[in-house]
């Protein structure tokens, strides 16, 4: 089926003013509004509420109460439109990340000690008869502190990592994870490179280093599409300099 370029236009015409945009949103988030509702919430007179209702046409339909709500093709263009917000941000993000500076390996390295340390007092807490038991000379004891520690260490990481690109290690350094896409971090991300971080850090960072790639230290951190960024560095090495 041909498409119609004309209509296509059309319509991005439309949602290209914030306005109309708004009203779809509105009307996407309330499902039926009334005109004083809408003129209300978007703070708008009656002249120009009218105008954009008029040009939003087949976007929107009538109730039997004469609320206006979403067509169905209302209902695509609001997808469309949360889809191209949602571009835009990746677009922002991407084009601030290439100028960003990466974090040297003697950073990053202080910053996982201020948080192993952290998550090493809490293990020993969380199990201290067996921290008691080693001290009084039972070696094995000191497997459940160290096992605590590794899934503490990953969770811990995973969690503020996925939730502000932090640990506290990190905020203290001044250091930040991100997407080497520009795309946001999720907790997804963020489990996989902490993983080999919490578990396989040998071979992690062996593997790591023999990329020979300043963005990827660790080799989870390219398996998992993400770097570490220096927040305030004094020399200035931006993420893209380097061959993937």
């Amino acid at each position: 089926m041909a498409v119609d370029e004309e209509n296509v236009s059309k319509i991005l015409s439309v949602i290209s003013h914030r306005l109309r945009r708004e009203i779809l949103l509105n009307l996407s988030e309330k499902n039926a509004c009334s005109f004083t509702e809408l003129m209300n919430a978007l703070n708008l007179d009656t002249g120009k509420l009218s105008f954009h209702i008029r040009s939003l046409g087949v976007f929107l339909e009538r109730t039997r109460t004469g609320k206006y709500r979403l067509s169905r093709v209302g209902e695509n263009a609001v997808r469309l439109i949360k889809d191209l917000e949602g571009w835009a941000a990746e677009a922002e993000v991407a084009g601030k990340t290439s100028t960003l500076a990466i974090a040297t390996f003697k950073k990053r390295t202080l910053a996982f000690l201020i948080d192993s340390s952290l998550i090493l007092v809490i293990s020993i807490l969380v199990t201290l008869p067996a921290a008691v038991s080693f001290l009084a000379g039972d070696i094995f004891a000191l497997d459940t502190t160290f096992i605590v520690f590794l899934f503490l260490l990953w969770g811990y990481s995973a969690l503020l990592e996925g939730f502000v690109g932090q640990s506290l290690g990190k905020r203290v350094i001044g250091l930040k994870v991100v997407k080497m896409d520009g795309k946001r971090l999720f907790y997804d991300a963020a489990a996989v490179r902490n993983f080999g971080k919490a578990f396989l850090l040998p071979f992690d960072l062996l593997i790591g280093l023999r990329l020979n790639d300043e963005r990827f230290i660790r080799y989870f951190d390219k398996f998992a599409g993400t770097t570490v960024i220096d927040l305030k560095p004094r020399v200035f090495h931006p993420i893209l300099s380097t061959s993937p």
